[in-house]
């Protein structure tokens, strides 16, 4: 007998029509009832944490997913999370680094419609990740349009669309097609226990470059305490250093400790710093690179680093470091 907990937090999938728009209010026991006998050997129990917009996850809700999750795994083969979409693909990331060697399959799924309004996805969505919840595949997942992908490289990438999320920079881990769940992956569990660290720091901030931004935002940050922050450069991170010399902030900043990161505003195919004379002056500089990592990934990541460590130096190593799938070192 196969034991899965779903873990409802409300979203799109748990919404019904309320005078001031959809609200999450469809209870766990509702969706079990919905859901019906997916396999006589799978047990479902659900346990409904709370019911929210995904807009309003904060951190400290990641954190009570993940220890919840970690004190149950003696009673469960696997665990779904059933999440709004706006913010399911932070949940997925954080879960990740939060989790680490977990030995069972932990899925989140959400759905673009909300379970009972005719043509929804969400039942079809929530079938996938009891299907991949079975599976015995080590990691946190994202089931959704019939694909699973790996929590730490979804991304969000269409606002209404069934296909709402995509796979970044690598592979999806499998696909339910008319031969049942198909995975892709020969991930086993580690011998290692689960590794549980639920620290994080919210004292970061992220950076959308742009021409003539002005520079007095990174002595503000520094002003107030920030403890780390993400620019997305340009192309293939490169960030401008002569009439606005961004890569002289970042110096400044660095020999201060204060651990700055650098990426693409690109979704796809990553960043590389070592290509072009302003990415390089970005490394001289002491600017951290994320390669290709999702924009959700870099953001919980930096959180759960800070969290662990707040000297430069074991940061831009945790930044070097693949830990849980979620980059690609070059």
């Amino acid at each position: 007998m196969k034991r899965i907990l779903i873990l409802n937090t409300g979203g799109t999938f748990s919404s019904q029509a309320s005078e001031n728009g959809l609200a999450p209010s469809i209870t766990g026991d509702e969706i079990l009832a919905k859901l019906g006998i997916v396999q006589e050997d799978i047990r479902l129990t659900v346990e409904d944490y709370c019911s929210l917009d995904s807009a309003n996850i904060m951190p400290e809700d990641w954190v009570s997913i993940a220890r919840k999750i970690a004190d149950s795994l003696a009673d469960y083969n696997g665990f779904i999370v059933i999440h709004g979409t706006d913010t399911l693909a932070y949940t997925s990331s954080m879960l990740s680094f939060m989790l680490q060697n977990i030995q069972v399959p932990v899925v989140v799924t959400g759905s673009q419609m909300p379970l009972n309004a005719p043509m929804s996805d969400a039942l079809m969505n929530l079938q996938c990740a009891v299907w991949m919840a079975v599976s015995g595949v080590p990691g946190v997942f994202v089931a959704f349009d019939r694909k699973i992908m790996l929590g730490c490289r979804t991304s969000k990438v269409r606002t209404v669309s069934f296909n709402a999320f995509e796979s970044i920079n690598y592979p999806d881990i499998g696909e339910v097609n008319a031969f049942g769940l198909q995975l892709y992956t020969d991930r086993k569990p580690k011998m290692a226990r689960i590794n549980l660290q639920t620290d994080f720091s919210s004292r970061i901030a992220v950076l959308k470059v742009f021409p003539g931004m002005d520079l007095d935002i990174f002595s503000f940050l520094q002003d107030r305490g920030y403890e780390g922050v993400y620019i997305e450069g340009f192309g293939l991170g490169g960030l401008p250093f002569m009439k606005n010399d961004i890569t002289a902030e970042i110096r400044k900043a660095s020999d201060k400790g204060l651990p700055i990161l650098v990426g693409s505003q690109c979704r796809y195919e990553g960043s590389d710093l070592n290509v072009y004379e302003t990415g390089q002056r970005i490394l001289d500089c002491g600017g951290i690179p994320v390669y290709d990592m999702t924009q959700e990934a870099v953001v919980t990541k930096l959180m759960w680093v800070l969290g662990q460590t707040k000297k430069y130096d074991q940061v831009r190593w945790l930044f070097g470091s693949d830990l849980v799938g979620e980059v690609t070192l070059k």
